[in-house]
């Protein structure tokens, strides 16, 4: 059974997407930590100081003795029809974040401000219906396509399930619908009454895919969408992504650990390290001209493509601070080849550097220092 299936071109006939015009009108999140727009769309959702600590519990009463500050102030707006990658090595807070903007945990701190169809709402302090109704226009897609699928249901209960559980259809509507769906992500609708089992890895991606369609939303959070696959179909499931993108104003927070992804896929790159973002910029500058040190080891550590390619990997060195322990100064300061003695006592704040408002970096050094890019990074004949 090929991989892609049907073509996913055709009619929409899965429901209109109800992104259309921003309610909200300008933004109303407060002022912007994340740089301008590249297409000047308003902002769809605006996280402000984000935090999530996760509490350190000791002895045989289990009492409460710390905090793990998993995710500690994060802010970011996320434009209409904007694709922002989220990036950082293993344990940083992304996919922390991506789990609270989703509501599947809870904030301990912090707003996350969404132009929804009838306003701007605070989805970190929805309850009840309201927050079921605001999940309608979020969904996300997870890492591992075998184990987000139910094995015991067919495809057509995974993929029809959100639409029964908000009552949008039923009947020869809840087919028609799944089949629609199907053929929009590249799969035959007549596999629906298969089982996860009976597809490969890249079409159990697309069935996700479907199955976050399924409501029409307006954002949709891939939580590392291709790590789990081959490269050849890597390709094939970001395309997918952009053509969906294109066709019905989707808006994606990609979170991943592979450069070249994100590099691929993204409009704008924000740079995570211990719970705190340290650079935000358009993908084509991030990877270019860099403006935190941590970016530039990032960079140097994807592997590049090419035969004639000489790249020195900048180790970076030092251990990474305990993240259940208040950190003075600058995270990544112990860590930091460049780092000075303000660096431990003051902590940089997420600002623009320099003439470059759109491209924001936490270091005190960020418009003195030249890094290197992944464009030029040691490349030798």
């Amino acid at each position: 059974m090929s991989e892609g299936g049907a073509n996913m071109a055709g009619t929409n006939t899965a429901g209109t997407n109800t992104a259309g015009t921003n309610t909200a009108g300008t933004n109303t999140a407060g002022t912007n930590t994340a740089g301008t727009s590249v297409a000047g769309a308003n902002v769809l959702l605006g996280v402000r100081d984000l935090k999530k600590h996760f509490p350190v519990k000791k002895g045989f009463l289990r009492r409460v003795v710390g905090h793990v500050r998993a995710v500690d102030g994060v802010s970011f707006d996320l434009y209409e029809q904007e694709t922002l990658g989220l990036v950082g090595e293993s344990g940083c807070g992304k996919t922390t974040v991506a789990k609270m903007i989703v509501r599947a945990i809870d904030p301990t701190d912090g707003q996350m401000l969404f132009a929804g169809e009838s306003g701007t709402v605070d989805v970190a302090g929805l309850r009840g219906e309201e927050l079921l109704k605001a999940r309608r226009s979020i969904q996300m897609i997870f890492q591992d396509p075998y184990a987000s699928l139910n094995p015991r249901h067919r495809i057509r209960d995974i993929i029809g399930e959100p639409l029964l559980v908000n009552r949008m259809a039923s009947g020869t509507q809840l087919e028609e619908r799944v089949a629609a769906l199907m053929e929009q992500v590249g799969l035959r609708p007549e596999y629906a009454i298969r089982y996860p089992h009976a597809f490969s890895g890249g079409q159990r991606q697309r069935i996700g895919i479907a199955r976050a369609l399924s409501l029409s939303p307006r954002l949709i959070v891939c939580d590392e969408p291709v790590s789990a696959l081959d490269m050849s179909i890597q390709a094939q499931i970001l395309n997918l992504l952009k053509d969906l993108q294109d066709a019905y104003g989707l808006t994606y927070l990609v979170i991943s650990h592979d450069l070249g992804v994100v590099q691929h896929i993204s409009d704008r790159v924000a740079v995570m390290y211990l719970g705190k973002l340290v650079e935000v910029a358009p993908t084509e500058r991030l990877f270019s001209r860099p403006r935190h040190p941590y970016t530039e080891a990032l960079l140097s550590a994807s592997p590049r493509p090419h035969p004639r390619y000489r790249g020195q990997m900048k180790i970076i060195a030092g251990e990474v601070p305990d993240a259940s322990q208040q950190i003075e100064g600058c995270p990544f300061r112990t860590r930091c080849p460049y780092a000075q003695a303000i660096c431990a006592e003051q902590e940089p704040e997420l600002a623009p550097t320099g003439s470059e408002p759109d491209q924001l970096a936490a270091c005190h050094f960020a418009s003195e220092l030249t890094l290197t890019g992944a464009a030029t990074a040691g490349e030798r004949a």
